[in-house]
């Protein structure tokens, strides 16, 4: 299945649900006054877009009605991929290409963070990288088997501690590691933990902490978010931002919501870039993250939206 036809099929619960809203709105009719342009910014803020960044697109689009000669509401929504794309946070440089790195993953639990670096692993091998899995997840011990999978379908080196040992004294030993075997990318999997949970956050703190200033190459930090948790996923990714000065996001479950517009929220209220979608569970289902591509997929072509 090509790329687009994939993020499509990952999308079509929000798409389905965008386009219900877009064609109630349409049906009183397409001139651009202002209920039409009221009606648009609920419709974004229903599809998760939140309040700023809808209220910030709308003004564009009527921006772009007037600087443009655009005749009518069909006309002003065919530009509406165009200012979704726009809203998301470009990354500086692709984490996962870089010559050495090293990627710790946070979140809460639930989100998809160990499959998701088993996903990632494989991807890496397969690209002919020197991979390495650090298992900082010592709290559950079927993380640690999950894992233990991962790195064996992949065919790369993981370490591990025991259950209950302390997950920076298992990042520390997986540096080592690293460093001993010269990989080229070191993925590190922590327990999830609860935003809300100072003393876990504080632990978390002192794991990146000691990453940061072991590692002998660039280290980022992920989090990885459940779309399907909608906007408290926007409260999950300020919290961990706050705690960790995050680098980047990796959202998963968007096939399973009708709110994936919760990623354009996040990605352009916290200034951050997403790194990859994960729209199915199977291993081709987590994607590189493209703008362009997941606006047009979040929204549906013309004939999509108006003439199924």
């Amino acid at each position: 299945m090509a790329f687009f036809e994939s993020l499509q099929r990952g999308l079509k619960k929000t798409r389905e649900s965008f386009k219900e809203q877009v064609n109630f709105l349409l049906d009183r009719g397409p001139e651009l006054n202002d209920d039409f342009w009221d009606d648009l910014l609920e419709v974004l803020i229903l599809s998760d877009l939140g309040a700023d960044v809808a209220e910030k697109i709308v003004e564009e689009l009527r921006y772009d009605a007037t600087a443009k000669g655009l005749p009518h509401a069909y006309a002003v929504l065919d530009e509406l991929d165009k200012r979704i794309a726009a809203q998301f946070s470009a990354p500086e440089v692709d984490i996962f290409n870089l010559p050495k790195a090293c990627v710790l993953f946070v979140g809460i639990n639930g989100t998809g963070k160990t499959t998701t670096v088993g996903k990632l692993a494989k991807e890496a091998k397969y690209a002919g990288k020197s991979v390495i899995l650090g298992s900082a997840d010592t709290f559950r011990a079927a993380a640690i088997e999950q894992l233990e999978v991962w790195a064996e379908r992949a065919d790369v080196k993981i370490i591990s501690g025991k259950r209950g040992a302390d997950p920076a004294s298992v990042c520390y030993s997986t540096l080592e590691a690293a460093d001993e075997l010269g990989s080229d990318l070191v993925l590190i999997d922590t327990a999830g933990r609860l935003h809300t949970s100072d003393d876990l956050m504080r632990e978390l703190e002192k794991v990146v902490n000691v990453v940061r200033k072991r590692a002998n190459m660039d280290v980022y930090t992920i989090l990885v978010i459940d779309a399907t948790t909608g906007q408290n996923g926007l409260t999950q990714a300020e919290k961990f931002n706050q705690a960790l000065n995050l680098d980047g996001l990796i959202i998963t479950k968007l096939d399973g919501t009708a709110k994936a517009g919760i990623a354009v929220q996040i990605s352009s209220k916290l200034n951050l870039p997403i790194y990859k979608i994960g729209v199915g569970e199977g291993i081709d289902d987590l994607k590189d993250f493209k703008a362009d591509e997941f606006a047009k997929a979040l929204i549906g072509s013309f004939d999509d939206r108006f003439n199924e």
